[in-house]
């Protein structure tokens, strides 16, 4: 595997990581607050902070937001702020009404595949026998995880939330690689997409002011905007420059693993041995995902597609 993308694994993983905090911290702040009004917050500030971030690191970079507007770049801008603005509806009401451990595993457990799939079907990327395997590995492993807690709650509805939550996760990323493989700034375009989709969220919220009058919520807003969305999406567009889209929805099952550490260490919860087992069959699976296929010439090589 090359350094870069090596290092583009590593980032991947590292915006996994801290998406994985997402569920824990909603459970652990115990806040009443409209779960879609906290995804629409998580997106706007975390746009807004992005912006920042651009701007005070390449301000020739920023000035070239119009070019979003070009070619086919605005339609994939669109499609990717809806993506994820339904994305964060479902998840964050899946969690409300199923809890963090099992809600996570049902969206990142449908994700791979759907990501899989759909950059087969519109990106043309080719999916190798080590991604095949892996991923059915990493799934596997992820749908044991929760089977041992008997505080998970099985709400019918939470979970086709959560198998929503999985293919607009799919959508999303092969529209974001599809915009950024235009001529749009990299940064800008994703900054641009998560307002978006935090605006389209808004009109579906309830009282989003009562997320700044409770000191839990407004501090799991500020987790969610800053670290959570903010620095995660700009590790996953940095890292996703050099893996492909299937690799990178395998990679996104750490996250549930992350969200099952946190729930043993915050939450007070038990990893017993047939979870643990899920964890090592994961694990196990996202590195047999991250193997490069052997090159049999130019024709062999997987088509890269920038990610967001």
């Amino acid at each position: 595997m090359k350094i870069a993308e090596t290092g583009g694994v590593a980032a991947v993983l590292g915006a996994a990581t801290l998406w994985g905090t997402v569920g824990p911290a909603q459970v652990l702040a115990s806040t009443d607050v409209d779960p879609v009004a906290l995804g629409a917050l998580r997106l706007i500030g975390g746009g807004i902070i992005l912006f920042g971030l651009v701007a005070a690191r390449d301000r020739a970079t920023f000035s070239r937001w119009r070019s979003l507007g070009r070619g086919g770049a605005l339609g994939w801008l669109l499609l990717a702020a809806a993506a994820t603005a339904a994305y964060q509806a479902a998840f964050l009401s899946s969690v409300e009404r199923t809890g963090a451990a099992l809600s996570t595993v049902v969206t990142l457990g449908v994700a791979p595949p759907a990501v899989g799939a759909l950059a087969r079907l519109g990106g043309g990327e080719r999916l190798t026998r080590p991604w095949i395997f892996g991923t059915v590995a990493a799934v596997a492993g992820t749908a044991v995880l929760p089977l041992p807690d008997a505080s998970v709650r099985l709400d019918t509805f939470g979970v086709v939330l959560g198998i929503v939550g999985g293919l607009c996760y799919g959508v999303y990323t092969v529209a974001a690689k599809k915009l950024l493989d235009s001529a749009a700034p990299t940064f800008v375009a994703v900054a641009t997409t998560l307002v978006l989709g935090g605006a389209m969220m808004l009109p579906f919220t309830g009282d989003v002011s009562r997320a700044f009058a409770e000191p839990d919520a407004f501090a799991l807003v500020g987790w969610l905007a800053g670290p959570a969305t903010a620095l995660g999406y700009f590790w996953f567009v940095s890292g996703l420059r050099h893996v492909t889209a299937s690799t990178a929805g395998t990679l996104s099952l750490a996250e549930p693993l992350v969200a099952a550490v946190l729930g043993v260490v915050l939450l007070g919860e038990r990893l017993s041995l047939p979870a643990t087992a899920g964890a090592v069959l994961l694990l196990a699976g996202l590195l047999i995902a991250t193997i490069p296929a052997p090159r049999r010439g130019r024709s062999a090589e997987p088509r890269h597609l920038l990610t967001a």
